[in-house]
């Protein structure tokens, strides 16, 4: 387990006198685990990385237990970009590239996923406990802007109406944010604050002095000090963000049990058996013709859970 001294970390703060909150965020150990998993072009693992950063400032925000799934679907040489975390910043990240395809350092977020203007940015929110009949929230945009912080500013604004303001870096060491964001007013009534507007411009003005390198090269606490030094804030308990991924072969069982038996077998037809590798951790699974038979063979959830878990034993 990692030493929470050097754990990565997430800090949030308050402006006394504003209506404003802020946080930082800084991820290493987690965003090498992810690395570690697959070899991404670099520009790719900037964009993911940024967007790794990105879901956890957003998910410390959250007010629910249950998962945020921040997607960029894309209709470039990046076909797919996506980062779960849940209301215990426990994280994940994946990415799917176009097979065959050059992709220079520093090409820009448009030209990797938005190049004929059909990429969409998605986030689902998934409660853990569910009221019966219940689906996910789902919010569905167009690629509005030239990286994952204005894309992720422009969905704020129009599908939650709070202003936020983003800064994002990664590299192949570090994932950092910052977040600031203007209180949402309580019960329509205007904030109490006489000078709410400039105290928000202030706040996003000292934010935007902050660098890309300054970024990544600074920890959390010092840009804290840094940025906002004239400022009285309340800092809150660090929290800790952390690589996890639950898939396991009952779950990959069940996968295949939505795919149908029909779909199965015609795979299984030209292979001996199915070959699956989890997209976020590498994890390799593989069902020959009897394990998919087993799970097949009854329509009691459990049941196929059991016979999937035991198919190996």
């Amino acid at each position: 387990m990692t030493d929470r001294a050097t754990a990565d970390k997430l800090q949030k703060f308050m402006f006394d006198a504003a209506p404003v909150r802020g946080e930082l965020v800084e991820i290493s150990e987690t965003w090498k685990q992810v690395l570690e998993r697959r070899d991404y072009p670099q520009a790719v693992k900037t964009v993911l990385g940024e967007m790794l950063a990105a879901a956890a400032l957003l998910s410390a925000n959250l007010k629910f237990d249950g998962v945020i799934v921040m997607q960029i679907h894309g209709d470039g040489p990046v076909r797919l970009l996506v980062v779960e975390c849940d209301s215990n910043l426990t994280l994940r990240a994946t990415a799917k590239v176009k097979e065959g395809v050059s992709i220079h350092d520093g090409t820009p977020l448009p030209q990797l996923v938005n190049l004929h203007g059909q990429g969409r940015f998605v986030i689902t929110l998934d409660p853990k406990e569910k009221l019966p009949g219940q689906q996910p929230y789902q919010g569905i945009v167009p690629l509005d802007g030239d990286s994952v912080a204005v894309v992720i500013e422009n969905y704020m604004l129009r599908s939650e109406q709070l202003d936020t303001k983003l800064w994002l870096a990664a590299d192949n060491h570090v994932s950092r944010g910052l977040l600031l964001q203007k209180l949402p007013q309580e019960g329509g009534i205007p904030n109490a604050h006489p000078d709410a507007g400039d105290a928000w411009d202030r706040a996003v003005a000292l934010g935007s002095t902050l660098g890309e390198q300054e970024l990544l090269k600074t920890d959390i606490d010092t840009l804290l000090h840094r940025l906002f030094w004239e400022e009285t804030i309340r800092v809150f308990e660090p929290q800790h963000p952390h690589f996890h991924c639950g898939c396991n072969r009952e779950k990959v069982g069940g996968m295949l049990k939505m795919l149908g038996e029909d779909e199965v077998n015609a795979a299984l037809a030209d292979l001996e058996s199915l070959e699956i590798n989890c997209d976020f951790c590498g994890q390799y699974y593989a069902f020959d013709k009897v394990d998919c038979a087993q799970i097949f063979a009854t329509d009691d959830p459990v049941q196929i859970l059991q016979a999937v878990s035991q198919s190996k034993h």
